[in-house]
């Protein structure tokens, strides 16, 4: 048995907090039913890399997942969401609040059909305040939280790669969906979970915008650099990259051993973890030299017999290639009808000894348990060809 046997989740959500948050709890075992545009969603198709179209990143984050096509605004449409939420446990949305009122999915009007409901509410900005109505990517909350200015270089701020905004939501998210399936046992009704991608960028920036607010250092980015110790940085060896970061006095000493330089650990410069921060170019230059003429296996292999985190940087297919990352499990082998060689899909975030998450349903085609979603609902095969002949499905 699953740990979410029998929890029921519709998933509205498009892109990555909401999709992501519902794949969650269907590695748990819930029920997700992905409701989805009859042409399909744009989440979909990026980045495509399957014959029949379907991208990269819909294959991560609809495992688990069944799909059922639906025009929302169809009177005919809504009445088959109705009918669902009689049956739900959670409902993810990630929508702007109007937005959510205009479809029905607003948490006064879920729990007026069903009071057990729990609605996982996701927007850019949050519910209050004189954006809360507009749309926004997991670029605006880096933006706006201050990392994407300490990114980069003066002048030049950079955009991470990765939407780490976007999957932070989604797990605090999951996280609320479960605290508020468990505080349902108690009371017997569900309740609003709200997130937004703006609170998580806060959240992860949270420490520097508290140092601005106390000491009011104005930073300005410095690369790779760290600003609180050193070494913090990216150094080049012979034949590719390493990312170093040392952090307190026992490291660093430890690292002046390495370099040959006990003479740093009398020079002002680099007193403390503030200190060498202050000064982390002179450590970095001493690091570089250092690393210029080795190769990275062995600059890696001495940082990790002195006990200084290090690590490669690697491409995306020198990261499908580490002997680590393969040994690990982190990336399991997914499949899907139309991606004859499978796929590679980072696992559940976390393991659990005793009910594990796992993986047991493919992401599904379009409209793909259409039909079987509808017969539970109790339409006849006639009902449902009407629906499909007027577009509703």
């Amino acid at each position: 048995m699953r740990l979410l046997d029998g929890i029921r989740v519709l998933d509205f959500g498009r892109f990555i907090a909401g999709p992501y948050c519902a794949a969650l709890l269907g590695d748990y075992g819930a029920d997700v039913i992905r409701i989805e545009r009859v042409q399909g969603g744009e989440d979909r198709y990026l980045p495509p890399v399957a014959e029949s179209g379907e991208g990269g990143m819909f294959m991560q984050l609809n495992r688990n997942k069944r799909c059922l096509t639906l025009d929302l605004a169809s009177t005919e449409g809504r009445t088959v969401v109705r009918q669902l939420v009689l049956s739900a446990d959670v409902v993810v949305a990630n929508l702007p609040p109007a937005t959510l009122r205009q479809l029905g999915l607003d948490y006064d009007t879920l729990s007026a059909l069903n009071p057990r409901i729990v609605l996982v509410a996701v927007t850019a900005y949050g519910s209050t305040g004189p954006m809360s109505q507009q749309v926004g990517f997991d670029s605006v909350g880096q933006a706006m939280s201050g990392a994407m200015y300490m990114s980069g270089l003066p002048g030049a701020p950079v955009r991470a790669a990765v939407n780490y905004v976007d999957f932070h939501t989604a797990q605090a998210c999951a996280m609320g969906a479960l605290a508020a399936l468990w505080a349902r046992e108690r009371s017997g009704r569900g309740q609003l979970v709200e997130g937004s991608l703006l609170r998580s960028a806060l959240i992860q920036n949270n420490a520097v915008l508290i140092e601005q607010a106390v000491r009011a250092p104005n930073r300005v980015p410095q690369g790779n650099r760290g600003y609180s110790a050193a070494p913090v940085d990216v150094f080049a060896t012979s034949d590719g990259a390493v990312v170093v970061q040392a952090v307190g006095q026992a490291m660093f000493e430890r690292w002046c051993a390495v370099m040959g330089r006990s003479d740093l650990l009398a020079d002002p410069r680099f007193a403390d973890d503030v200190a060498r921060g202050v000064h982390s170019a002179a450590v970095s230059a001493i690091m570089s030299a250092w690393c210029a003429g080795q190769t990275r296996a062995a600059v890696l292999a001495t940082l990790a017999d002195a006990k200084i985190p290090a690590g490669p940087v690697l491409s995306p297919q020198q990261a499908l290639d580490d002997p680590h990352i393969r040994a690990s499990g982190m990336l399991q082998a997914g499949a899907f009808a139309g991606l004859p060689g499978g796929f590679p899909l980072a696992a559940h975030p976390v393991d659990l000894s005793d009910t594990p998450a796992g993986v047991y349903r493919d992401p599904p085609r379009l409209g793909e348990h259409t039909d079987e979603l509808l017969c539970e609902l109790g339409y006849d095969a006639p009902a449902i060809a009407a629906l499909r002949s007027r577009g509703v499905v």
